[in-house]
């Protein structure tokens, strides 16, 4: 299962851009477009989930 790996990756690469716009926030203030791209980061790793289980 090829998908397998790279939705795991995928949400690895999500979880570490949490880690780095949560600590760019915490540093310098909140960037709307840095939010922005994680939100949409997340909801392309949802879908391959979501397109994984089916």
């Amino acid at each position: 299962m090829s998908g397998s790996g790279s939705t795991k990756t995928m949400g690895v690469l999500t979880v570490g851009a949490l880690v780095v716009v949560t600590a760019y926030t915490a540093a310098l203030g909140s960037n709307g477009w840095l939010w922005f791209g994680w939100v949409v980061l997340g909801l392309v790793t949802v879908a391959m989930v979501a397109a994984r289980g089916n």
